[in-house]
């Protein structure tokens, strides 16, 4: 087999490993939007489901039933609407809505049986009536009153799959119909979960649907891969007002994304560690979320990601492994592990979930210069923006250290660093010591960045 399929296949293998034993008994709460119950992909998401929990992570399943309870009611000839997000109807359509809300928790635990898993239907939620606010009853709808905590981790310590139905019993017994969104959220709060995730057709957020805050990450499918707190509110702020060119089912999904996103960051906001919102429609979307870097969604996310940090010893062997691929492409010179040993303290590294996706340093010479070299971003992480960020925190180091300009010698990559501000200059104005280094046959382009 070629070199670099082995490369790249154990690479995935070791990002893969190295998420198991990050996640390994990690807090999981998954809500199922049941439409997706009829569609194809069905019993795949049911099926990664049961790897995840047989990886050791601790799942949690809240099953959304809008679709089943909307047809149970029809069939039944009782009217409801909708207001605030909440369904209004009468006390006599309680026993059909808990039917359809137990029926489909039935469905999840009937299929994750047929993978050999035990799941557990339970009355763990406590709810109160939502009540009358500003002259409207909204009668069986309910509000969350309480979650116990203590029961469900018993359950999920016995190594059960708890599934809650939208539905919370007050303290006389009496049920309420209480939004499955609501409650998905609201368990991750109280359990602080370490994942929460939302799995809903067609749910990407990407320019064709939503303005996108300028100069943000992109995927290569031109979705939003994660976003921080700050990035969050800047995304809701542009998307305040609805999207005039989208049709009507077009427009119903852009206000239940942006209602799951606003879920997200009051999520993140009250400890739970990442919120991930996840397209039902893509297959395998659950495991790449959890085992890869960029995963198949968008993460929402309060800190501890993705963080620029100096190199430390302990990063050489994964900064070699990373510059590999750009040392076979002639991009880069080699590096040896002596090499980085002697010069680490001139490196910063970005790390994403534990593993170094990007490197780069600055070498300073004694006449005010300063050489940008090793830049390198896995290809991975190319479309978020990680290489501006990286050069930008040298060229920042490199004004804080009062030097004159910083240069970089390339051979292939001349205009991404010609777009960074980089403008051509002649090889003889390298430091002298540089320059006994710089190899015709290589024949490498100057570029520099003048700071003052």
């Amino acid at each position: 087999m070629e070199e670099q399929a082995i490369f790249t296949r154990a690479k995935h293998i070791r990002d893969v490993i190295r998420y198991i034993d990050r996640f390994k008994d990690a807090a999981v709460v998954i809500y199922l939007d049941d439409r997706i119950i009829d569609s194809p992909l069905w019993a795949s998401h049911i099926r990664d489901i049961s790897l995840i929990h047989k990886a050791g992570l601790r799942v949690m399943l809240v099953p959304g039933s809008h679709k089943y309870i909307d047809k149970i009611l029809a069939e039944n000839n009782i009217s409801w609407e909708r207001k605030n997000g909440c369904r209004i109807t009468s006390d006599d359509a309680m026993p059909l809505i808990k039917t359809a809300a137990f029926d489909v928790s039935n469905i999840v635990m009937s299929s994750l049986a047929g993978e050999h898993l035990t799941a557990v239907i339970g009355n763990w939620v406590r709810a109160r009536a939502k009540g009358v606010i500003d002259g409207i009853d909204y009668g069986t709808s309910g509000e969350i009153d309480r979650i116990d905590s203590d029961a469900i981790r018993t359950v999920l310590s016995d190594g059960f799959i708890p599934i809650f139905p939208c539905i919370g019993w007050n303290l006389s017994g009496k049920p309420y119909n209480i939004s499955s969104l609501q409650l998905a959220t609201q368990i991750a709060i109280r359990m602080q979960a370490d994942k929460l995730f939302f799995l809903v057709p067609g749910a990407e957020i990407s320019a064709d649907y939503f303005s996108l805050p300028a100069g943000i990450g992109l995927s290569p499918e031109s979705c939003i891969p994660a976003m921080n707190i700050d990035e969050l509110d800047n995304f809701l702020a542009l998307n305040k007002t609805a999207n005039r060119s989208l049709d009507t089912d077009e427009q119903a999904l852009h206000e239940h994304i942006l209602s799951i996103v606003r879920l997200g960051k009051t999520a993140c906001m009250q400890g739970v560690t990442r919120v991930h919102i996840l397209n039902s429609s893509l297959n395998g979307t659950i495991p790449c979320e959890i085992f890869s870097d960029l995963g198949s969604g968008t993460m929402i996310y309060s800190s501890n990601y993705g963080k620029l940090r100096p190199m430390e010893r302990s990063d050489i062997a994964a900064v070699l492994t990373l510059i590999q691929p750009f040392v076979r492409k002639g991009y880069l010179l080699p590096r040896t592990e002596n090499q980085l040993e002697s010069q680490y303290q001139d490196y910063i590294v970005y790390e994403l979930d534990g593993g170094i996706r990007a490197c780069a340093a600055l070498h300073i010479y004694d006449d005010k210069q300063a050489e940008i070299a090793a830049v390198a971003v896995d290809e991975t992480c190319t479309h978020i923006g990680i290489g501006p960020k990286i050069m930008d925190c040298l060229i920042t180091r490199a004004k804080r250290l009062a030097l004159d300009s910083v240069f970089v010698l390339t051979t292939q990559t001349t205009d991404w660093f010609e777009s960074l501000g980089f403008r051509p200059d002649d090889i003889a104005t390298l430091p002298e010591k540089r320059k006994q280094l710089w190899s015709p046959a290589r024949g490498s382009k100057l570029l520099r960045m003048k700071l003052r």
